[in-house]
């Protein structure tokens, strides 16, 4: 069967007509803050396209260009403003612990990316509700929470399993460890039921979730294991590698594999499609459209008349 090209932008437009009909039906547009500190020109594009799909499906975006060292106060300030209901940072910033630290400066109730400790707290316990009437989804990183859209509409969950195990049986290689993608990736893999391989360039670590069907919180353990190994037994592999040089040799892959890309630069070889069953070479339309998706269920939760 020939390899089945992922069209990023047809998953992305379900999900933002959904987010618009919502938006349009309350008549409220819900006021999206979005602060670049660095000189990314990455970030600067992915927040023109942001600008542009938020006036799509009605929602207010505004880029407010800082210098590093005022980032906190103006995030502070953005915390205490009743008009601003989202908010989004561009990272890196200064990378590390530092940006980590940033990331909980932004207000729980605002914070679309899903990165301050609360949701990154539940999200690695494996908790999917914010209140026990269950009422309230928790928020989730929006390229990780990409990723399982597209398996999603691939087919890779398995709708005939139980919620919260529908990955069962399934191998991952997520080559990426970074907090805001490559490991919450992970975690929200494993959660789902799957054996996932955490690639980087020091280690491989391997996710899985607890014995038997229960929501349970996913264990990590270290491996022996080489690229190649995991690579050769995996059923998806997703790659986020930010530089031009890093490829995957396709010959490494399993036949039939699905290959998603989410780095600005492409980590598969074009003869990929020679061995892949389906192939993403980019995910930022369904990204934009998570983000968007959490803004909205943030002014839902937090902005009742």
């Amino acid at each position: 069967m020939p390899c089945e090209i992922i069209d990023a932008g047809l998953i992305a437009s379900t999900f933002r007509e959904e987010i618009r009909s919502s938006l349009q039906k309350e008549d409220v547009a819900p006021r999206l803050v979005a602060f670049l500190a660095n000189a990314d020109p990455a970030s600067r594009t992915y927040a023109n396209r942001t600008a542009e799909s938020c006036a799509q499906v009605g929602i207010q975006f505004e880029l407010r260009e800082v210098t590093r060292d005022h980032l906190e106060d103006k995030i502070i300030e953005a915390n205490q403003d009743d008009n601003v209901h989202g908010i989004f940072v561009y990272y890196p910033v200064y990378g590390g612990g530092q940006d980590q630290y940033l990331q909980n400066v932004v207000s729980s109730k605002k914070d679309v990316e899903g990165l301050c400790h609360k949701y990154l707290y539940n999200m690695y316990h494996n908790v999917r509700f914010l209140d026990e009437a269950k009422e309230m989804k928790c928020i989730l990183p929006c390229t990780p929470l990409a990723v399982c859209k597209v398996l999603e509409h691939i087919g890779v969950y398995n709708r005939m399993l139980p919620y919260g195990n529908r990955l069962h049986g399934r191998v991952i290689t997520v080559i990426n460890r970074s907090e805001v993608v490559g490991r919450p990736l992970a975690a929200l893999l494993a959660n789902d039921g799957a054996k996932v391989y955490s690639v980087d360039i020091h280690s491989v670590q391997e996710f899985h979730r607890g014995t038997g069907l229960k929501h349970l919180k996913h264990e990590v353990i270290d491996t022996n294991m080489q690229l190649e190994d995991v690579l050769a037994i995996s059923d998806v592999v997703v790659t986020g590698v930010p530089s031009p040089n890093f490829k995957i040799k396709t010959e490494l892959l399993k036949d039939g594999v699905v290959a998603i890309n989410f780095s600005s630069c492409n980590n598969f070889l074009p003869d990929v499609e020679t061995r892949a069953s389906f192939y993403a070479k980019a995910i930022g339309k369904i990204t934009i459209a998570m983000l968007q998706r959490n803004i909205a269920r943030l002014y839902k939760y937090y902005n009742k008349n």
